[in-house]
């Protein structure tokens, strides 16, 4: 992919029919996957901002399904929500929410909303305001037929799929390094299949599918600078057909770790459960009327199952040469690997709490409705 440079920065804005002269742009370090700018423009005498993002053919290979998974979960919300706030996506002049640019880079725009910063020392209502966004997002898709929606990322959240591939590669061992993490292998063989009793489910057709956001992080969310209260969810990318399980899940194996998920100092990785019962308030609070009451004692489940799958991604990719994610240093994966192990036998020793803690959200919200 070419370099940027502010006649590729115009051209984009100009396909888009944004009004007014580029005056700026510079790019936005948040996010790991599409390249992201800031752009400033100025019209008789006032100035707008708006986000101009390229997207990562390389991980989304559909860009186009992508977007069409957008524009459809925003015009629903719309027409049946009006009162409710969407990230805007602009359109061409012949109605597209994209572009592809002469170097066949895919492009879309959106508006710069101001917003408080999230950072690593969040608090507990930011946390439960974090769980509000996301379950009020799926609380208003709750009409709509998830399964209708493109699958972005084939298999994201298929653990049995991802333990399936694991099993495989330790049989082939590519990069000799099986007999090193023998321990990691024989804790994920003890609860796999307790981890993949979601996949079981859904293949089954025994838990419906939802809409799903599928990076339920607190930088997902924009807050409002003055009261802190969420005002719209973003990176809307990984919208696809799933479970709500995922979303509470994997919120919960991101946000209620009390240390970096590559920290190599084990001692430090456990559950929170201040953090745990702040987000399932904000959450299962607000999605609770929405779902089946098979649903809500999955929801646990959920958080094991999506912590249970990173250990094992982290595992594969480190048995394969580190081929998939970033690192840092030579045994980066491992350490994630074992930090993430760790949490899942957190989770294990947490659980009746963690279940009271879902019940008893999910009970009073019922009770009130």
């Amino acid at each position: 992919m070419g370099e940027l440079n502010a006649q590729t920065v115009r051209e984009v804005g100009k396909a888009f029919c944004l009004a007014g002269e580029m005056k700026e742009y510079a790019p936005v370090k948040t996010g790991n996957i599409n390249t992201t700018l800031r752009v400033k423009y100025q019209d008789c005498g006032s100035e707008k901002e708006y986000i101009f993002q390229r997207i990562n053919t390389f991980v989304f290979k559909k860009p186009e399904e992508l977007m069409d998974n957008i524009r459809r979960v925003n015009g629903y919300i719309e027409k049946n929500f009006p009162q409710e706030k969407v990230l805007r996506f602009y359109e061409t002049k012949d109605g597209r929410n994209f572009i592809y640019d002469k170097e066949n880079a895919f492009w879309r725009v959106t508006d710069y909303l101001p917003h408080k910063k999230t950072d690593e020392n969040i608090s507990l209502e930011m946390i439960t305001n974090t769980g509000y966004a996301f379950g009020h997002f799926q609380m208003l898709l709750a009409g709509f037929d998830g399964s209708t929606l493109y699958e972005t990322i084939p298999d994201f959240h298929n653990t049995r799929a991802r333990m399936d591939k694991l099993a495989q590669d330790v049989k082939e061992d590519p990069a000799g390094r099986v007999e090193q993490v023998r321990d990691i292998i024989d804790f994920l063989g003890s609860v796999e299949e307790k981890a993949c009793e979601l996949s079981v489910k859904q293949a089954e057709g025994r838990l419906p599918i939802r809409v799903t956001h599928n990076d339920t992080k607190s930088n997902n969310v924009l807050f409002d600078i003055g009261t802190g209260k969420p005002l719209v969810v973003i990176d809307l990318d990984t919208i696809m057909p799933g479970l709500p399980m995922f979303d509470f899940g994997d919120a919960i194996r991101f946000i209620a770790i009390t240390a970096a998920e590559d920290d190599p100092v084990l001692d430090k990785v456990r559950l929170d459960m201040s953090r745990f019962k702040a987000f399932t308030e904000g959450f299962i609070g607000q999605v609770a009327p929405a779902l089946s009451s098979e649903e809500i004692d999955s929801m646990v489940l959920g958080a094991f199952s999506m912590t249970v799958e990173l250990t094992a991604r982290f595992l594969d990719d480190y048995l394969c040469g580190d081929k998939y994610f970033k690192i840092d240093y030579p045994d980066h994966n491992l350490v994630r690997t074992r930090n993430q192990m760790k949490l899942a036998q957190e989770m294990l020793s947490h659980w009746d709490e963690m279940e009271k803690t879902v019940r008893d959200v999910a009970g009073r919200i019922k009770a009130g409705s």
